[in-house]
This record gives structure tokens, sequence and C-alpha cells, in this order.
């Protein structure tokens, strides 16, 4: 293992500045003297005055890539450190994540070196860690069911079967439906043991099939008596969700004997409160693999969560491949000081990139549909394209001035230019290749995020808007989206997308999905206005929301702090007129990535809110309780 040469350590201190002061020291533990460099650094809490620093000379930023020189003269001897402060923030630090993610150094010769990263340190003051997020929990009946039925009348038994298996008689179907949940059983649960199997067994309990067009759909109902188990569905989903019920019933049974029992009789009948109970993966700001995003698909399959929203392009990379235009995954995934796109949250001087193959998509959704999980496909357009434009600046007006304007994240000149022909053009080939690799009814084009600004110094905006009779960007807007919809529209699908898709205008309502983010008011408003949303609001459902107030906790702080127990207490359905409760289709948890950076981050953040969302997704208001979720919860497997 290569011995570090560099390490960056930052606190941060609330004065010094409008929002406080960073104070970075970068340590020389190499055996040579280090002079005429450059340090760059990756934050979320970006600098927007660059004048205000001490000790070192601002050089440049795009985003959350930063970089300084030392001033002139400067060396830092072996064993020795350099110091300076920056204050020009554009919001104070909250949390250890807040500081520099990533760093690496540009030598005098030009090489690249990455610098070790230390957690942002609270300057001054006592930065106490933070406290348990989940009570110890309350069972009021010992079964480890998640999400929790819609009603359950059991009585729990002693023991329990060895194993379940399919009666006489049970058709191939069953038994194909009791082998694919026993695989995710083993897939999630390594070394735990089967609950199933398919040829009878001495020690095991009888599972007879029944298919009830009577019950809802997705639903189920198991009657349990000493001699066997009558699984009674619908549809096949239904079938799955009964024996993943089941599997959960033993493994809880079997994992933890002196708290979770299984039932020697009475009924369990179940059915999903909402239709659309989704999770959003955002890929783009961290690539994750194949496996990585399939197993979270198993994850979401054991939650009884069906709609995975797969968020494929950003500013950071596009990472859907697309024959037609091979730079999108080429110059439009590498991040690293000499590429196409500079690091971003969490590169240093490594290149990084990352796409998945048309191959790997199918797989991948096949893999979903095998587990009764629709994929949702994201491409983010209008904004939050400066990978896109990277890849293929064809699509961008050359009159226009390089920075003219710039997105929330800090990107400039990122959105898609509605006058060029050539962004039809684009579209249009790509939603050929989506449409035959997604056969899902929805398309997302994200539409969110637009600088209000955007297109204003394009030449080529200006005539279009002149022609069209339309003012300002987000009446452009609306003429892009307009025209985004009659491609899905012509290739037999529908528009999804965040709800500033009706800024300007919007969209027609019909025929169109919009996610309610920005706050649960939003939700009410574009159900009023004819559209079906989900509720999907940062202040409960993003799961990389910091959990607690603690400096020490991580994650993002912009929509509030948001621990499990709000997660779990939330109401989507909140003040929603009753009139209007058949536009809302569900809800979803969204994993935005930026604080993503391991593997031991992405389980802190989205667990146990992952499993809260799905019970408020599955779960009846009166059925739920929060005590009976901390006790369970444990249970649930991680990524």
């Amino acid at each position: 293992m290569e011995t570090a040469s560099y390490r960056l350590e930052s606190t941060w201190q609330p004065d010094g500045g409008p929002n406080g002061r960073f104070t970075f020291t970068l340590f020389n533990l190499s055996d040579a003297p280090l002079s005429g460099f450059k340090l760059v650094y990756t934050s979320l809490t970006r600098v927007i005055d660059r004048a205000a620093c001490d000790n070192a000379v601002f050089l440049r930023r795009n985003a959350n890539f930063h970089e300084f020189a030392p001033p002139e003269g400067v060396t830092i001897e072996p064993g020795k450190s350099w110091t300076f402060t920056v204050s020009g923030l554009h919001r104070p630090a909250k949390h250890c994540t807040d500081g520099a993610k990533s760093a690496y150094v540009t030598l005098s010769s030009g090489k690249h070196v990455t610098v070790l990263v230390s957690d942002l340190l609270l300057e001054n003051a006592v930065s106490e860690p933070p406290p348990v997020l989940l009570p110890e929990g309350k069972l009021d009946l010992p079964f480890a069911l998640q999400p929790w039925p819609a009603s359950i009348d059991a009585k729990p038994g002693e023991g329990f079967p060895v194993v379940l298996y399919p009666a006489e008689g049970s058709s191939s179907d069953d038994l194909r439906a009791i082998s694919t949940v026993l695989a995710l059983f083993r897939r999630l649960f390594e070394s735990g043991h089967a609950p199933f199997n398919l040829a009878a067994s001495p020690q095991g309990r009888a599972l007879r099939f029944v298919n009830d067009a009577s019950l809802a759909a997705e639903g189920y109902k198991l009657v349990f008596s000493t001699d066997e188990i009558t699984l009674s569905h619908a549809d096949a989903a239904g079938r799955q969700y009964g024996l993943t019920s089941l599997a959960q019933l033993l493994q809880g049974a079997r994992s933890k004997p002196n708290t979770f029992r299984f039932p020697i009789s009475g009924t369990i009948a179940d059915q999903p409160r909402y239709g659309w109970r989704g999770c959003h993966l955002d890929v783009s700001r961290q690539f994750y693999p194949s496996a990585d995003v399939k197993r979270l698909i198993d994850i979401l399959a054991w939650l009884k969560l069906n709609i995975f929203h797969w968020h494929l392009t950003d500013d950071e990379a596009w990472r859907l491949e697309i024959k037609a235009y091979p730079q999108l995954t080429t110059t439009g995934v590498l991040r690293g000081p000499d590429e196409p796109l500079l690091p971003q949250l969490g590169n240093s001087a490594e290149p990084v990139g990352g796409f998945y193959s048309q191959e790997e998509v199918r797989e991948i959704v096949a893999h979903a549909a095998s587990l009764s999980v629709e994929v949702v496909p994201e491409i983010d357009i209008p904004g939050h394209n400066a990978a896109t434009l990277a890849a293929l600046p064809d699509l961008t007006d050359g009159q226009e001035a390089p920075e003219s304007y710039h997105s929330v994240q800090g990107y400039p000149n990122n959105a898609l230019n509605p006058a060029i022909p050539l962004t039809y053009e684009f579209l249009e080939k790509v939603f050929d290749e989506m449409v035959e690799l997604f056969p899902s009814a929805y398309i997302h084009i994200g539409g969110d995020e637009v600088a209000n600004g955007s297109w204003l110094a394009s030449p080529l905006a200006k005539k279009l808007m002149e022609q069209e009779g339309i003012e300002g960007t987000f009446a452009l807007q609306s003429y892009f989206l307009k025209r985004v919809k009659d491609m899905l529209t012509a290739r037999g699908r529908k528009l999804a997308g965040w709800n500033e898709v009706a800024h300007g205008g919007g969209v027609a309502a019909a025929d169109t999905l919009l996610m309610a983010w920005e706050n649960p008011q939003v939700g009410i408003d574009l159900a009023k206005e004819g559209y079906e949303v989900v509720i999907t609001p940062g202040q409960a459902y993003y799961l990389d929301m910091v959990q607690d107030e603690a400096f020490q906790e991580p994650g993002a702080s912009w929509a509030g702090t948001v621990p499990p127990a709000h997660t779990y207490g939330y109401e989507a359905e909140g003040d929603f007129p009753e009139e209007l409760r058949s536009k809302m289709k569900g809800v979803q948890a969204c994993i935005w990535s930026e604080h993503f950076l391991s593997r031991g981050y992405f389980n802190h953040l989205v667990f146990p809110r992952l499993p809260a969302i799905a019970e408020a997704a599955w779960t009846p208001k009166v059925a739920k309780n929060w005590l009976r979720f901390c006790a369970i919860v444990p249970l649930s497997p991680k990524l």
C-alpha cells in the first residue's frame, strides 16, 4: 500500500465571514519539499467571493471544484504544513460532510497527486456525536413483517416449520414464484436458512395457492393452520408479496426466537395503500455498479416497493449508453484533472467514469420485472446537462456568453437550448433507444431547477421567443417540454417529471405524472391543475438529508433535519382535499448521491428511512406504529 504524501485537514468557524469561514491545513507527509503547486478540493459548500481568502490565491471554481495556489514563494518542508482561510462561502457549514470531500495537488511538474482528506471539524466548539436514532421498540404482536400488513389476526406458535413447501397440485407458476422469492432471500441473507423448499419435507408445512379474483391488485391473504398455509392472490405480484411475507415471518422467528414468532393460526389480509411505491437512485453524481443496482432492487422487492426510478443523467455524468451518440458515455462520463469534466463530489487525482451498457440495462430491467418492480428511467432535461453539453458542444449557441447564468448547484450554462434544432434531433434519437430498453409506460424527463435567466443571453433563444410570442425562461421551458411530450406520445409513452414541469404554462395534464418534491402544498396545487402526482418531499422523503442536527451527522441540510421518526410519521396525503385524492398516485423515496462517498454513508442515511417510506406506501395510516416499526426494522437488509 502506497504511503500518503499529503493530507488536508479543515475546520469551520461561524465568524470571519457572512457564512463563517473554512481553515484548511495541508500537511506534507512526503520526504521532499513541496513548492510551485496548486491545491484542488471538492466541496458542496462553495466559494462565491474569490477575494475572501487569506494566505492563498483563489484560481477558479466550477460547481464544487475549487482550485487555489499558495502565495508566491511558499514551500512546505517535509513534516510541515501550509494553512489558509476561505471566508466567501455561499452558506454556512452545518455538518461534517459540508467541508472538502476530496483533494489533490498539482505539482510543478504537472503531475496530479491525490491528497487524503479528514472530516470537517467544528472549531472552538464541542462537536457532539449524533444520538441514537431508533428507540428499542415495542411489539404488540411478535411478527417480523415489513411493511406491516393492512390487517392481521393471527396467533403466534411456540415453534416454526423448518421450511414451507408447495402443496400437491401446485402449478408450475407457483413453483417458479417460490423459486424467485427463495433466490431473492438467498441474495439478501446469504447465511440465512432457506424459508422454502420445492420438495415436501416432514419438518415443514405445506403451502397451498388459491387464485382469488376478488382480492385487490397486488393484494394477498394468508390463512394459517397447524397442517398447512393457504396463500390467496389475484395476480403474480400479490403471490410474490405473500411469499415474501412468509419468508420475513420465518426469518424473524428463526433469527430472533425470543422476540419474533411464526403464526400457528389466524389470517393476514393485505393489500397496498398506494399503487406507486417508489425509490429513486441518482447514479450520475456517484456511479453504482450493476450489482449494486440489482441489490437495491432486491431490497425494494423485499420491502414491497414496486417502482425503481433510475436517475441516469445529470450535470456530473451521462450514464446511459446511447448508440447514436457514443460521446455521451466517453466524454460525458469522465471526470478528472485533465478530463473533459472536472472532478466533483469526492473525485481526486484519479480519473473516474462508469456507465451502463444497453446489455446491462436490459439485464437490470428484466431482474426488476421478475420481482414486480417497474424501472422508470430518467434523463434530466433541459437543465442539469453540463455533461451532455461537454460531450456534444454542437448543442450550444456559440454566440451565448459562456457564464451568462448559473444553476443552483453552480454550473454555468448547463441547460439544453430549446432554440437549437439539433436539440430535438438529439432527443428523438435518445428516446428511440430508450423505448426499446425500458417497457415502462413512463419516461421521466426531469424538468427541474432550470435557472431563472437561462437562455436569455442566447441570440437564438431570443429570436425563438420573438417568433413564438413568449417571454422569459420558464415560458421557453414550457415550449420545449411540450415538444418533448409530443415526442413521448408518438412513442407510446407518458411524461413523468419533477414539479417544475408545470412552470411557465407547463404541459398538458393528461398522461402527465409530476413528482412534488419542493413542499407538500406543491402536490395539492398540481392536483388542482389536473396533474397526477407522486409525493416525494425533500423535508421527509429525501434520504440524503441529515437525520440529526449534530455536527457529526452526515448528509445535506437544505431541506431541514429529517430523523427516521419524522419520515415514518409523515402523512403524504396531508391536507389533500378528498375530491383530489384520486390524483395522488403514491409516494417515493429519493436517494440523491452527492454525499454518498461510501457504502457506509449510503447505509447510514438510507436505512432505516427507506423501510419507513415503504411502510408509509403500503400500510394504512391506522395500522402504523412507530415503536413496532423500530422493533422490526433492524432485520432489514442493507446494500
